[in-house]
């Protein structure tokens, strides 16, 4: 006998519940850093139209029951085709930040991204959950070759680099509320010898005339680093194949979230142009805009080999810490394994764009 037909011990029971609980616990000028964007913001409402304009089309009768959601990225195995994304600044939304994120990845079987703007090191978080702590990004700084190593020595698979942040997008809700966050919460990989001021590295991003890396520059970098390379940042058919010329081992298809330049296309509406490009070269992941496991099974039958969550890791960070994370990884892989019975879908290998149509 069912006591009940759904969960009622439980936190949280559904990804709106925590986003909710996150912004309304974060002080307003804090949860406009997290939901604002660039410009008008009309990137940042493309991004979730462009999930809400397709629709999944689904396959009765299938006799798909138990799907399986395990893949690789990189060689690197996940129990679920997601990473979180190097979203900084991670202790002003919990203390532990992305320790907290980084274990909740590991205990779920998938992976982190870790920041170079994060408020820890790469070398605490790849020590607080070494299993999740697999990736770490760079922007192409003049400080790359040592952030390079020192990711190399700590054990990192591969690098990803943001293409996308020559200089900081125009973010109107920050300059509005003279938004003043405490810089030593980015601050984490730039406390040692050698390595940049954070006052300094953040001033470059805001600084026009900057010096401005170009892709033969980053494929000379990048070929001294002993590691393989994610392009992040990519929109178009053209930037696809400059990275992978440049010697990228994977893309991913993002608009950094509707935060830099804008308007920008959505991500879910380049991601087509991006497959047919990279046409199997390389895997793909996607991020901006991704809210739901609809939203990853969408984009996995796109062309995405993974998707990245950024503000929705955020809001589980916010909310409870590890515990928070952990749970919007449970519900995004409970809905995706849901849609993937009622489409048909037994394992990733059988997404296809043919699932999906539009409204």
């Amino acid at each position: 006998m069912i006591d009940s037909l759904y969960p009622r011990e439980v936190d949280f029971a559904a990804l709106d519940e925590i986003r909710k609980a996150a912004l309304n616990g974060l002080p307003d000028d804090l949860a406009d850093f997290l939901e604002g964007g660039a410009g008008t913001e009309t990137t940042l409402r493309a991004n979730r139209s462009a999930f809400e304009r397709r629709v999944i089309r689904p396959r009765p009768m299938s006799g798909v029951s138990a799907p399986r959601t395990d893949t690789t990225f990189l060689g690197i195995p996940l129990s679920l085709p997601v990473l979180t994304a190097p979203f900084g600044g991670d202790g002003l939304f919990h203390k532990d930040g992305h320790l907290a994120v980084a274990r909740a990845n590991e205990a779920f079987g998938t992976v982190s991204i870790v920041p170079e703007a994060g408020t820890y090191s790469f070398e605490q978080v790849a020590e607080a959950a070494p299993k999740a702590a697999r990736i770490a990004q760079l922007h192409p700084f003049e400080h790359f070759e040592q952030g390079a190593r020192r990711i190399r020595e700590a054990g990192y698979a591969a690098l990803c680099v943001t293409v996308d942040c020559p200089t900081a997008g125009f973010r109107v809700r920050n300059r509005v509320n003279r938004f003043d966050p405490d810089m030593s919460r980015f601050a984490g990989n730039t406390a040692g010898e050698d390595t940049p001021d954070v006052a300094e590295m953040f001033s470059r991003l805001v600084a026009h005339g900057a010096p401005a890396w170009d892709w033969t520059r980053l494929a000379e970098a990048t070929a001294e680093c002993g590691l393989p390379w994610i392009a992040k940042g990519v929109l178009t058919a053209e930037t696809a194949e400059r990275a992978i010329e440049a010697g990228a081992s994977a893309v991913v298809v993002s608009n950094h979230g509707g935060r830099q330049l804008d308007p920008a296309p959505a991500s879910l509406d380049a991601l087509p142009e991006v497959a047919a490009a990279v046409a199997g070269r390389v895997p793909i992941a996607l991020d901006s805009g991704v809210r739901t496991g609809a939203d990853v099974f969408l984009a996995l039958a796109l062309g995405a080999d993974v998707v990245v969550l950024g503000r929705l890791a955020i809001y589980g960070l916010a909310v409870d810490g590890e515990a928070g994370v952990r749970r919007t990884l449970e519900l995004l892989a409970e809905e995706l394994r849901t849609l993937m019975i009622l489409a048909g879908v037994g394992s990733l290998a059988d997404f296809r764009a043919s699932l999906v149509g539009a409204r």
